[in-house]
């Protein structure tokens, strides 16, 4: 089921990629690149592994240096920042990794309580309590409160990573590949916890995936990557309306058997 679509301010833009390349020595992986993430949006970015799309990620929180062109975040040019104030600009981008990098010697409690309080000095233990209740609450596992890493499955381990992650109260989210690794059931459950993140706590969203099932289910916009350039971009339909040698193949290799 493809997604209807959210309410979308295309006035206010909060991620500018314009322009930006980046190459490792004579690997060229972004040419020229632009792209704009809007106020309210969730934006898929589509590609083959390999192909970028987390360099693109990378950029964008100032953790690689573009060799060209700008990169504005929430109205700051990542470019200009010192280290203190990107480090400040990434407490308000949350960033959900494949593996959920979650303390493995930390109860969920514990691992949601450590950017909290290492963040926000001045809470009260009432109040940390509140914060990690609520996100918790916000991603279906309030009841893994006191378990271990390992007494969870895939798919609560990526549920808690976004709650980490919620924590904060990021203004934008960037996933990683948020299905990758798990089964069909648990893609679809982490695909609507997407949607139910950008509809509870009003996020601005990226996520980078080659899963065409995640990127119809929760993209209210999508950019395809191919060769180092965004080529098409569009709704899930006008992305995949072609005859390029290089989309098809990508779209039967993960709807036709």
């Amino acid at each position: 089921m493809a997604k209807v679509g959210n309410v979308i301010n295309y006035e206010d833009c909060v991620i500018h990629v314009d322009n930006v390349s980046k190459s490792f020595g004579n690997l060229h992986v972004l040419r020229n690149v632009d792209l704009k993430l809007y106020n309210g949006e969730n934006l898929v970015v589509l590609g083959r592994s390999g192909t970028g799309k987390s360099v693109l990620i990378k950029l964008i929180s100032g953790l690689l240096k573009p060799d060209a062109g700008d990169i504005t975040v929430l109205g700051q040019r990542v470019n200009d920042l010192t280290e203190k104030e990107l480090m400040q600009l990434r407490l308000r981008i949350g960033f959900s990794f494949q593996n959920s990098a979650l303390y493995d010697s930390m109860t969920v409690r514990e691992n949601l309580e450590f950017p909290l309080v290492r963040n926000k000095r001045n809470l009260t233990r009432a109040e940390i309590n509140r914060e990690v209740e609520d996100v918790l609450d916000g991603v279906g596992l309030l009841q893994a409160l006191n378990q271990m890493p390992s007494e969870l499955s895939g798919g609560q381990k990526k549920r808690i990573g976004i709650a980490r992650t919620l924590i904060l109260r990021p203004d934008i989210m960037l996933y990683d590949e948020p299905t990758a690794g798990l089964d069909p059931i648990t893609c679809l459950d982490i695909n609507g916890l997407i949607n139910e993140v950008q509809e509870r706590y009003k996020t601005s969203s990226i996520i980078i995936t080659h899963d065409l099932a995640c990127a119809k289910m929760v993209g209210d916009r999508m950019v395809m990557l191919l060769d180092g350039k965004f080529e098409r971009q569009g709704t899930f339909e006008e992305i995949f309306d072609t005859d390029d040698t290089r989309v098809k193949p990508f779209y039967d290799y993960n709807f036709i058997v």
